[in-house]
């Protein structure tokens, strides 16, 4: 069966078969692959000159080219990365709020027992050398606003996670001897 110069087809062996090469982005010398380098060029890479190189699919999916969700991809381009770390600036902004009060118009202990609404007050006293407890809670309700909101303090540790779809790996191949495509 001949197939098109230039066709990229998925091979589940370990080799490329005759007329076929490796999709992994060997340069190849353009005197001994005219009609493939005239339907590649270097849009791969290479000097153009002397040689061209064959797309690199080893690791990476295959992208058709063109412009789709305002996004241009163009022939050739190669991008993306198999993990990454997330950041705090990754995360959508927000806040931690916690609203408190702090008791200063009644310092001294009314309770021995806290309560709802019952603040830290003075809780004993130390009298020759023996701390001797007393009430040690204030029965009025704290008075004063905390700040607004807490800022906490960084964790994690930065480890990039994967951000691979599942895959099975398999050999892409590239038709180098076959029917010469026409443009029309």
């Amino acid at each position: 069966m001949d197939e098109y110069i230039g066709i990229v087809k998925l091979f589940a062996g370990n080799f490329a078969p005759k007329g076929w090469a490796l999709c992994n982005g060997q340069i190849l010398p353009i005197s001994q692959n005219v009609a493939l380098f005239s339907i590649l060029g270097t849009t791969y890479g290479g000097d153009g000159q002397s040689t061209f190189a064959l797309p690199n699919l080893q690791g990476a999916v295959p992208l058709g080219a063109g412009t789709r969700n305002g996004e241009t991809y163009d022939l050739g381009e190669a991008a993306g990365t198999p993990s990454t770390s997330i950041l705090t600036s990754n995360l959508p902004a927000h806040a931690h709020t916690g609203p408190g009060t702090i008791a200063v118009a009644n310092t001294n202990s009314t309770a021995s027992i806290p309560t709802t609404g019952s603040s830290i007050a003075i809780p004993g006293s130390v009298i020759s050398r023996v701390f001797t407890p007393t009430l040690g809670f204030a029965t009025s309700t704290p008075n004063v606003n905390l700040a607004t909101s807490i800022t906490t303090g960084t964790t994690g540790s930065n480890i990039p996670i994967s951000i691979m779809q599942p895959y099975l790996a398999m050999n892409y191949i590239i038709c180098t001897e076959g029917i010469f495509p026409s443009r029309n």
